[in-house]
């Protein structure tokens, strides 16, 4: 687990301040739900005999009622109980989506944290194929808006529960006839998850998955449907794409579309984003049966990835510094700041250092001001304020030209300080 401190914290709210821009042209809104969890939501939710429930959440008991919580390992479980517990779809479907950290231990990686997190988009209540689209599409338009590049799309159909059912028992029974290839981990997955043995990242085992019976060959009619108008809809967008039989995703919960948006630039674990369609979830924590489909991307793997590409994230900085060469320009020096605050600009304001005498030397105070990466210098010299004046500098042309502004038109000069030269 890590801190995340300035300046890298910025590229954060950077990445945030575009989702949910994102977020608001597609109609989805905001919801959040607790970190902490009663443990039998994921066990129900994500399945007894995944990674994540098996060796990976964080659980422990509430001393002061015996209850067993653990901290939230994923968002879709959380978000599905809050959508049952409060009734929100009595009204109709519903766009959603959140931001938060989440909570596995697992052997970090690169852009893998124990506490990591993650952003994520849900719609609840819509049956169709088009909204799975749509969850790809958004998906794919935030790449595009972050600058993020090679990046390709990976998507599959498991069908529903009696299709996989018949996958089942055939991949068991070739499963079975194999034995002796299998891994410890696999053997022991064998009759409890076996669709999660074609996930499999062993090479001993490639060949052997590469052969097993195909879950889209049992697929049935309205399934197959289901999944050629996602592709219709990604084709029709000018989204490309590629059917990987073998995406099962790691949670017990998906049912006909998922997918994953995967890079080659972060090592072994390339995944960014991924999800799929969940329509039996809802029941399994207790709310009346209702469609859903989702994904999450993991915000610390996007930011590396970022950074892998080159591309340079905005720094959050002021447009004004406030150099202040004596105390006793203060408290005109201060007003005049919070006026420019009001009429929308960023001033950083200079303070006393420890120890010192005084507000410290101009120099001193330039060399902050330009360490802070603003675009002017706002100089309270007093001279300047004796006549109503402060005098404007710039810091970022090169020369550093400089003119005097008059204090009782503020209104008019501060919103325009970014565009002053």
């Amino acid at each position: 687990m890590n801190d995340i401190l300035p300046p890298d914290s910025a590229k954060w709210e950077w990445l945030e301040d575009k989702v949910r821009a994102l977020m608001a042209r597609y109609a989805y809104r905001n919801i959040r739900t607790p970190i902490v969890e009663p443990t039998p939501l994921f066990v129900r939710g994500l399945g007894e005999v995944t990674d994540i429930v098996e060796k990976e959440m964080y659980s422990f008991e509430d001393r002061l009622n015996g209850e067993q919580l653990t901290l939230r390992p994923e968002a879709t479980a959380g978000v599905v109980r809050a959508v049952a517990e409060h009734n929100m779809l009595y009204e109709g479907g519903k766009r959603l989506y959140y931001m938060g950290p989440m909570f596995r231990h697992e052997r970090p990686q690169r852009g893998r944290y124990r506490q990591f997190h993650q952003i994520g988009a849900e719609a609840l209540g819509f049956p169709g194929a088009e909204v799975d689209a749509e969850l790809i599409l958004l998906a794919n338009t935030l790449w595009r808006e972050l600058g993020l590049k090679n990046i390709r799309l990976e998507i599959n159909s498991l069908g529903e529960p009696a299709e996989r059912k018949a996958h089942r028992t055939a991949l068991i029974a070739y499963l079975e006839q194999h034995a002796d290839t299998l891994d410890e981990e696999a053997r022991r997955r064998l009759h409890s998850n076996p669709l999660r043995i074609l996930d499999t990242k062993n090479p001993a085992m490639q060949s052997l998955v590469d052969a097993a019976p195909r879950l889209i060959d049992f697929l049935g009619a309205e399934s197959l449907a289901h999944f050629s108008s996602v592709k219709a809809i990604l084709d029709a967008n000018g989204v490309e794409w590629r059917v990987n039989p073998r995406l099962v995703r790691g949670m017990d919960y998906y049912n006909l579309t998922v997918f994953e948006f995967v890079t080659d630039q972060l090592g072994s674990q390339g995944t960014i984003c991924g999800g799929g369609r969940y329509d039996y979830l809802i029941e399994q924590v207790g709310g009346k049966p209702a469609p859903a489909v989702g994904w999450a991307l993991g915000v610390e793997r996007v930011l590396e990835l970022l950074k892998e590409q080159g591309n340079v994230v905005p720094a959050l900085v002021p447009d004004v510094y406030a150099i202040v060469p004596s105390v006793a320009a203060l408290p005109l020096a201060m007003s005049t700041v919070e006026r420019l605050r009001t009429q929308g600009v960023k001033v950083q304001m200079h303070a006393a250092p420890a120890g010192g005498d005084g507000m410290g030397s101009m120099k001193s105070q330039f060399k902050k001001a330009d360490a802070s990466g603003a675009v002017h210098a706002l100089i309270f010299g007093e001279d300047e304020l004796s006549r109503g004046m402060v005098t404007l500098k710039s810091l970022r042309d090169g020369a550093g030209a400089q003119s005097e502004r008059a204090l009782d038109a503020l209104a008019d000069w501060a919103p325009h300080l970014q565009s002053i030269s």
